[in-house]
């Protein structure tokens, strides 16, 4: 059975739900939903193609999970999509709030050779322009150690490891005030009830608000190159 461009877009969201929630390898066909911006019924019959195909397994009252080829073509799909982001940040010079639905168009039509030169000429980066892990051709996830800004100790310095957004004006205010994957920072203050938290990027103080920091997770320095 050929897969196509739709399976190959649920799969890799199966993926990526399950790479989120550590604590299980099943996701809810109603999470799953949710992520596509489809309808339940969709969802269904989307799941029960992908099991005939092989690639999902379904537990009564767990959810879906993926088979051994399912996971394979999940990470073939995400490797895709984030060479072509870092290929159109870093050579086609766009910002990083404009490449994620681009690279999803782009990421359904260009052949595997494409991606391979893709990569050569974005200096066969390791991660996506939001600090996400890009997958090996051979299908291995590289790890990633990081915690979320709003958990790690005051005083210390960290480095911004990824942005868990694709929101363009979230992205775009991070990108002014210079928080973008691989940017050391200071923490300085951390406000008690969700307040506002105090950062030093390049000499300059910052302010931002506990729900944009949030979405940055930050790692040591020495834990920002992947294995």
């Amino acid at each position: 059975m050929t897969i196509s461009p739709a399976m190959q877009d649920y799969l890799a969201e199966i993926y990526r739900l399950a790479y989120y929630q550590a604590e299980s390898a099943y996701v809810s066909t109603s999470a799953l939903a949710q992520a596509m911006k489809v309808s339940a019924p969709a969802v269904t019959r989307m799941v029960q193609r992908l099991k005939d195909a092989g690639y999902l397994e379904h537990e009564p009252y767990q959810g879906i999970a993926l088979t051994p080829a399912g996971e394979r073509e999940a990470l073939l799909n995400i490797r895709r999509h984030r060479l072509v982001e870092r290929f159109l940040v870093d050579v086609m010079r766009f910002g990083w709030h404009e490449v994620h639905d681009a690279a999803d168009e782009l990421g359904a039509t260009v052949s595997e050779r494409v991606v391979a030169r893709m990569e050569a000429m974005a200096g066969y980066p390791r991660r996506c322009p939001h600090g996400e892990p890009i997958p090996t051709a051979e299908g291995h996830m590289p790890q990633v150690i990081d915690t979320p800004l709003t958990e790690v100790e005051v005083g210390q310095q960290w480095i911004i490891s990824r942005a868990n957004s694709h929101d363009e004006d979230k992205l775009k205010y991070l990108d002014q005030l210079g928080l973008k994957p691989g940017t050391s920072f200071t923490l300085l203050e951390r406000a008690p009830f969700k307040g506002p938290i105090q950062l030093e990027v390049s000499g300059q103080r910052h302010f931002i608000g506990h729900e944009l920091a949030g979405l940055l997770r930050v790692c040591r320095t020495d834990q920002f190159e992947l294995n």
